[in-house]
């Protein structure tokens, strides 16, 4: 994943660009040469549950906000620094896992409602590709699955910061987020206002506040 391109040790004063890109906009499609020095970053990394946040907002009786996270997850996380675009991302939740802060609603979520987490008890997000954005921020497209439904979704990252802990471990720090319709995955329970219009928002905003570790301390 590209966005681990520009850690600490490696920061560039500005975004590389090409002799022929100079003095303009980079244009869509143009590539974006990784720094040499990101060579060292090369290896496998997983998320730091106990700093990270998977989640998501959704608009409730079209006046207020519900908040929830997926506690609950195994991650796989691959940084080719040579060559971005073969890095990887793997992240399966476990829909049961669901926290909004409210027992009452968690189980409602959970039901053949929305989630079904007894018949569909986890969910799948698997990168298929990765490019750059523009300064910090980059773009990973991959497939998205709920409910045995898959369908792609591109996640909009931001780069936080590269550090080496107390501890000897690298860590690298990233925000993500998308926004889905739900009822494209099947999640089509709802129910009307008096008023008009719906109790849960169709569009659902999809948040990873992300901190990762290299799986073995650095030497």
């Amino acid at each position: 994943m590209n966005l681990f391109s520009r850690g600490t040790p490696f920061r560039r004063p500005e975004p590389a660009v090409t002799p022929q890109s100079s003095a303009r906009p980079q244009a869509a499609g143009t590539v974006v040469l990784p720094d040499p020095a990101l060579a060292a970053l090369t290896g496998e990394w997983v998320i730091d549950p106990a700093h990270s946040r998977i989640g998501f907002s959704v608009r409730h009786a079209m006046v207020t906000t519900v908040r929830g996270a997926f506690p609950e997850y195994q991650s796989r996380l691959y940084f080719d620094g040579r060559d971005p675009a073969r890095s990887q991302a793997e992240i399966i939740l476990s829909t049961g896992s669901v926290d909004t802060g409210v027992e009452q609603r968690d189980a409602h979520l959970v039901g053949r409602d929305f989630l079904d987490a007894r018949a569909y008890p986890r969910m799948r997000f698997a990168s298929t590709a990765v490019e750059v954005g523009g300064s910090d921020v980059y773009r990973m497209t991959g497939d998205l699955t709920i409910k045995d439904v898959t369908r792609p979704v591109v996640l909009e990252l931001t780069y936080i910061g590269h550090v080496t802990d107390p501890f000897g471990y690298q860590r690298v720090g990233f925000d993500g987020t998308t926004t889905i319709n739900r009822s494209e995955w099947g999640l089509t329970y709802n129910s009307k206002l008096a008023e008009g219009g719906a109790m849960v928002s169709e569009k659902v905003r999809l948040q990873f506040d992300i901190a990762a570790i290299r799986t073995a301390p650095v030497g």
